[in-house]
């Protein structure tokens, strides 16, 4: 089966292809595709992907997007993580925002950077994203949780949003997302220990008491006309006995 991928601009053909092939080979191998064919002038690519069954579908679906992310600024061993289950890609657009005016999208750019890259930086810190600003476009790559507030503070940024409060909304989301976890993890180890260790340290004994109560209410659902289940039943257990005494 061959498939076409929209083509990446000419400045990015070099990185795509690697030195002496190496990142197309890598492109090839994570992918699972038969060959991937790109056009050193044109910048258009080709693949071809072998009988159904011989590839992984996911990252069949996933090759367009990192060929896009490399096409967009975005370093190829970075890119290449979103072959991972749990990274995904993300693009936002400046014209958007301020349309096609160089200017104003440089502008926008120079927000969302900071000085000497540090907005961005702080970003990718508080997402656990990575972040690479090409020309028009901004491309985002992480886990789903980051990668969406990293998308959020972009667009508040394009937005005309201040630094604070685009700063302010990640460290609540992340401070959000840290209690979300700890609540997660306590509900479990609460569970772990009533299944251990239950009320017996209150009430010794109880266990016992509980169990020889189940065996009556046991016996007293037995149908008399059962023969096996009447002599299962007057069976004692070693915690019972039988006291005759004399009115």
């Amino acid at each position: 089966m061959r498939q076409a991928i929209p083509r990446v601009p000419k400045d990015r053909i070099a990185v795509l292809i690697g030195a002496k092939g190496s990142t197309a080979k890598s492109l090839r191998n994570s992918a699972g595709c038969k060959e991937l064919n790109i056009d050193s002038v044109t910048g258009e690519v080709e693949v071809i992907w072998g009988e159904v069954g011989s590839y992984d579908p996911v990252k069949a679906m996933k090759l367009p997007n990192v060929i896009k992310a490399i096409g967009r600024g975005m370093a190829p061993k970075a890119a290449l993580r979103l072959f991972e289950d749990q990274h995904f890609f993300e693009m936002v657009d400046l014209r958007d925002f301020v349309g096609k005016k160089s200017n104003q999208q440089r502008r926008i750019r120079s927000r969302i950077i900071g000085s000497q890259g540090k907005v961005r930086k702080l970003i990718e810190s508080l997402t656990d994203t990575e972040i690479t600003i090409y020309k028009s476009t901004v491309v985002i790559i992480g886990e789903e949780e980051g990668l969406f507030a990293a998308r959020q503070a972009i667009e508040m940024l394009a937005g005309g949003s201040e630094h604070g409060s685009v700063l302010g909304y990640l460290e609540k989301d992340r401070r959000r997302a840290k209690l979300s976890n700890r609540s997660l993890e306590t509900i479990e180890l609460k569970t772990e220990e009533v299944q251990n260790s239950g009320f017996e340290h209150l009430v010794p004994g109880l266990t016992d008491i509980s169990e020889r109560r189940s065996r009556r209410m046991k016996a007293s659902r037995v149908d008399p006309e059962d023969v096996e289940a009447v002599e299962e039943m007057m069976q004692l257990s070693e915690d019972e006995t039988i006291n005759w005494e004399e009115e």
